[in-house]
């Protein structure tokens, strides 16, 4: 779920061509939950095989994987580690959202409301460890590189960043900032054409790039002050205030100096006091574990791996997974030979 920075961050939309040639760390599990989300049958079914088992992850893996490869980007995926103890509250509290969400699932199908089922279906997602371990074992097929957090995946993500080992990290989230990751981009598991919920129409969904820079010198605060902004709305490890948005909270940090300001601040005006330790989520943005990365190295997809995980495991269609590689090799054979072209003039 992350921060909700709502428009505080400064975006600017970007095509997806222009971060060719750019590593992109991706914080995997806030994308593979998009796919479990998104891609499903009218009635919110999941994607599954004939056994039964889930595939949505390992189908939007693969293809949008495959689509940023052809658009010359490297992307590396960063999956979470042993989550925090304060993330417990918060998980027990997803997973009571999720039971609400498919009682509501089966109710709506009962009626035939199959816009609403759908609807409350994207909320029951869940990502196993075997799901987990089946994403890395295609990655692994397809020659992309992936990092095992020591805790948060986005931390490690932004510490990639920061170090100069990726370009962005690529999630949907603003917590990335928050861990003071210099570049975000958002959208890119979403780019392209999407269905407007409950509605009849369609629109353009774009990269959008952040830079932490731009949007602190914007909002005229530091970091520690965006990360005071994160711990009023609420993050994955403390609740947010109540009837504090974006605007308030900037407007509480602004007025206020230091954490402990802030804590008497939402203590004497909305009489709320934080049900965690404010100053140990503060360390947890500023400070979070994170593990070296060394040489990272993309490799060509090794097609017979791949189609026996998706093809022979999964049962996914043969044809359209072998052109899908035929096609990926195809572009990157041809964008090696201009680069080496390129090299000449």
């Amino acid at each position: 779920m992350g921060v909700d920075l709502g428009d505080l961050a400064v975006k600017h939309t970007i095509p997806l061509d222009s971060l060719a040639g750019k590593i992109l760390a991706i914080d995997a599990y806030n994308m593979i939950y998009q796919f479990l989300a998104s891609i499903r049958q009218e009635d919110g079914t999941p994607l599954m095989d004939y056994k039964g088992n889930v595939t949505a992850h390992l189908s939007g893996l693969f293809y949008r994987s495959c689509k940023l490869l052809e658009n010359g980007i490297r992307p590396v995926y960063v999956f979470d580690g042993k989550a925090h103890g304060l993330k417990g509250k918060v998980q027990a509290e997803r997973s009571a959202v999720k039971k609400k969400a498919e009682d509501k699932w089966k109710e709506a199908l009962e009626q035939g409301k199959l816009d609403e089922a759908k609807k409350f279906a994207q909320a029951t997602s869940r990502l196993t460890p075997e799901m987990v371990e089946e994403a890395k074992k295609l990655l692994g097929a397809m020659g992309i590189p992936s990092v095992q957090a020591p805790s948060d995946g986005e931390a490690q993500a932004a510490a990639m960043t920061r170090d100069g080992i990726a370009h962005a990290t690529a999630s949907q989230d603003y917590d990335a900032m928050l861990f003071g990751s210099p570049v975000l981009v958002r959208n890119l598991s979403i780019t392209g054409r999407r269905k407007v919920p409950r509605q009849d129409r369609y629109i353009m969904v774009e990269p959008e790039r952040i830079e932490l820079k731009e949007t602190l010198e914007t909002l005229g605060i530091s970091r520690d002050r965006l990360i005071f902004i994160g711990i009023l709305l609420g993050t994955d490890f403390n609740d947010g205030v109540p009837r504090v948005g974006p605007k308030t909270a900037l407007k509480i940090v602004k007025e206020t100096r230091t954490l402990d300001d802030v804590i008497a601040y939402v203590k004497e005006k909305y009489d709320y006091q934080f049900e965690v330790d404010a100053q140990e989520v503060m360390d947890i943005f500023l400070d979070p574990p994170s593990v070296p990365v060394g040489r990272l190295e993309w490799k060509p997809a090794d097609d017979p791996a791949v189609l026996r995980i998706l093809v022979e495991q999964h049962d996914f269609s043969q044809d359209r997974i072998g052109k899908t590689l035929a096609d990926l090799a195809a572009i990157t054979k041809e964008r090696s030979a201009q680069s080496k072209l390129d090299k000449w003039f």
